[in-house]
């Protein structure tokens, strides 16, 4: 049985903590939040609903990282939400400082967990954490892929009427609107998706997606959480179980793709030692050409990071 730290507990951290505790497979989950009595609130919210729900996973919420000795995983959602004038250099310089504090805690009380971070702009910040924990790539990576896929997916089955579970999907790319969508690598129960949709409908949730988290933003006033902390908790059950799942995610490319030194959304293997094997496809030029586009947008934002330095 295994430890998971969730570093925040506002929704997203939540949410991974709940649904995990769902799972049943987790010995104990440490909800961390600079407000310690928002966290240990829900983390006793969700232990309430054990006995209704029927699962076991002990849940605690803190303010002291002494807590979160010997995790096997970190799931890092701390950090504040872009505001009205900030500019993206100010989200990136408030949130690393964030994730450097919240990295260097970790890192001072667990040997060598995995980190995974959802921690927004999510590119910059899985390269912040990289850089602070002094662990290699296999064992420092982004949640995004498998949200952004995961809304691709949604619209596509919403679209054609069929449910989500029957199709499989691939983006690539950073997390946003540089994300690079791979329709012919989309199909539903193996037929490929342009067999059973029009171009235009297809571009139009596409481009969709690629604002997805925008679009929450309009109607609720706030970023998404549900979904976010779903897929951030999918990832901890396919390394706690060594499921080998293949999931796109933020990773540290070394040459893959052509690229090198850059944190961006690629298939990956996921296992018991993090990632255990990055997949590097075939690409028509013009996906290259996005995925290099992405990568520089990428890139200039790593640039930023590093003068704070």
């Amino acid at each position: 049985m295994s430890k998971v730290t969730v570093v925040g507990a506002g929704n997203v951290g939540a949410t991974v903590a709940n649904v995990l505790a769902h799972r049943d497979f987790v010995k104990e989950i440490v909800l961390v939040d600079i407000k310690a009595e928002m966290a240990q609130g829900k983390a006793l919210d969700t232990w309430q609903q054990a006995p209704i729900d029927g699962y076991s996973t002990r849940l605690m919420g803190t303010d002291d990282y002494k807590y979160t000795d010997g995790s096997d995983i970190v799931v890092i959602t701390a950090g504040l939400p872009r505001k009205p004038g900030m500019t993206r250099d100010d989200l990136i310089t408030t949130n690393a400082g964030i994730v450097n504090a919240v990295t260097d805690a970790i890192m001072s009380h667990s040997k060598n967990p995995i980190i995974i971070v959802v921690s927004n702009p999510l590119d910059v910040m899985t390269y912040a954490a990289f850089k602070k924990s002094g662990l290699s790539g296999q064992r420092v990576f982004g949640m995004a892929g498998v949200l952004d896929t995961a809304r691709y997916r949604a619209f596509l089955a919403a679209e054609l009427n069929v449910s989500p579970k029957d199709i499989q999907a691939l983006l690539m790319g950073g997390h946003g609107d540089s994300m690079v969508p791979m329709p012919r690598y989309t199909t539903v129960s193996g037929i490929p998706v342009t067999e059973l949709l029009a171009q235009d409908k297809l571009q139009a949730i596409i481009e969709r997606t690629k604002y997805g988290g925008g679009e929450l933003v309009k109607l609720m006033g706030t970023s998404a959480w549900y979904a976010p902390g779903a897929a951030a908790a999918q990832m901890v059950e396919a390394i706690l179980k060594d499921e080998q799942r293949i999931f796109p995610c933020c990773v540290h490319l070394e040459g893959q793709y052509g690229l090198d030194n850059v944190f961006v959304g690629v298939p990956v293997k996921l296992g018991k030692n993090g990632i255990e094997q990055v997949l590097e496809l075939k690409l028509e030029e013009t996906e290259q050409n996005l995925l290099n586009q992405s990568a520089t947008e990428v890139r200039s934002m790593m640039e930023v990071y590093d003068k704070l330095a």
